[in-house]
């Protein structure tokens, strides 16, 4: 998947709230009809088109474990998934099942469109919840509940080519590194008449919210009523981000609006330093002539990271409430899921289960695999404003493009983002 279509998650999953409030009710009680057996739908946007013969053989699996219960797959693409998971919901046609990303599910639960799952949980024998991994557990959880089996995860690391680094006898990155070494390394990296640049990371929404994490400030007050990302330590991580496009990573104009253009400097190696997504990997693991390596992503104050989470949530409305709950956490937690997931690097099972990881982190390359996981010990997670989290987003980066164009001084633009987004909050 690409950078693009990930900074796209969030956006893609805007609803109005209010909209589902009516079609669900404020409290999924968890009264549904206990369906035991049957037909179960599930809609899913990771699997196409890349995996369906891998959901396949997981559901074929899981109905030969569960003999009675029939697992109907439906899938759209991500740019019109949550567009018709909403309308699918207000028209009362959900699917038993449907996979959520973190910013979705939080809007999702908020509305009461989720069924409650720890009941059903408790009386599942086959339920682990020491398998699924902690803080993915916890971040599917709202008012204390459980409302979605998590499934996967992924994250975003700091890729490098080493032969960029040793040709200009740079040492490699650290898990140890800040801002300031970056900087340091990307400059001496960077040779624009040779068309080489020493880093890349796009202006946006996401990679803000993540910088300002890793310089210890907050995008919203503790009571989550007011931005507070234009403080100075928003208006540092806004500068760490601006002061890279036309010193050591290409502008947006001579991008020009080429498509997966960082992709193709990373493959063709003229990119030193490439912030990015562990599901890049496969891709460049097969370029002729690429030696890179992986490291987590340097901070400034603190170590930061992005890290993106799926999970199987049962709708409120079913009437295959048990069913429901057993294909989630066989999706979630089952050894056929793990193995498959990891087999065809369709992102990463959320387990706590290191030994299940063991065929992961032999493959190279990249040599460092580790960094994955340890990218895990600091996660910021993105903030989440429900019905108007695509404008919130869309905001922020129009803001941090005006700086970057120069129609404003980057603590103007912030101040105008800050403002905006408060405005809807309110």
């Amino acid at each position: 998947m690409t950078t693009r279509r990930r900074l796209l998650a969030a956006a893609a999953g805007a609803l109005a709230t209010a909209t589902l409030l009516a079609a669900c009710g404020q409290d999924a009680s968890g009264g549904a009809d206990d369906g035991a057996t049957g037909t179960v739908t599930y809609f899913t946007f990771s699997a196409a088109p890349d995996h369906l013969k891998d959901l396949d053989a997981i559901k074929a699996e899981f109905e030969k474990q569960n003999p009675g219960i029939t697992v109907q797959v439906q899938t759209a693409a991500y740019d019109d998934y949550f567009t018709k998971l909403q309308t699918a919901i207000a028209g009362g046609t959900a699917p038993d099942t449907f996979e959520l990303n973190y910013e979705n599910f939080v809007t999702y639960a908020r509305a009461g469109a989720l069924l409650p799952l720890d009941e059903r949980a408790k009386a599942d024998k086959d339920y682990d919840a020491n398998r699924l991994y902690p803080k993915a557990l916890e971040a599917f959880q709202f008012k204390g509940k459980l409302y979605a089996v998590p499934s996967t995860f992924s994250d975003v690391v700091l890729f490098y080519n080493k032969k960029l680094f040793d040709a200009a006898g740079v040492a490699y990155p650290t898990a140890d590194w800040t801002w300031a070494d970056e900087r340091a390394a990307a400059q001496k990296l960077t040779d624009r008449s040779k068309g080489i640049y020493g880093d890349y990371q796009p202006v946006t929404f996401h990679e803000f919210y993540k910088a300002l994490a890793q310089n210890g400030g907050s995008f919203l007050s503790e009571d989550d009523k007011k931005a507070t990302f234009n403080d100075a330590k928003g208006l540092e991580a806004a500068q760490w981000l601006l002061s890279k496009p036309g010193t050591v990573q290409p502008t947006v104009a001579e991008i020009g609006g080429k498509a997966d253009y960082d992709t193709a400097l990373f493959k063709s190696g003229k990119l030193a330093m490439w912030h990015n997504g562990i599901w890049q990997i496969s891709g460049l693991a097969g370029t002729a002539g690429l030696d890179f390596d992986i490291v987590t992503e340097p901070g400034n104050t603190r170590k930061a990271n992005a890290v993106f989470m799926n999970a199987t949530a049962v709708s409120a409305k079913t009437k295959k409430g048990t069913a429901a709950w057993k294909w989630a956490r066989f999706l979630g937690s089952s050894q056929k899921a793990v193995e498959t997931r990891l087999a065809s690097n369709w992102e990463l099972p959320a387990v706590n289960d290191q030994a299940a990881f063991d065929s992961y982190l032999t493959k190279t390359p990249p040599a460092n695999r580790k960094a994955v996981f340890d990218a895990l010990e600091n996660i910021a997670l993105p903030p989440v404003l429900d019905a108007q989290q695509a404008k919130m987003q869309d905001t922020v980066t129009k803001a941090l493009e005006k700086a970057a164009s120069g129609q404003a001084t980057p603590q103007q633009a912030l101040d105008e983002a800050a403002a905006a987004v408060t405005a809807l909050i309110k």
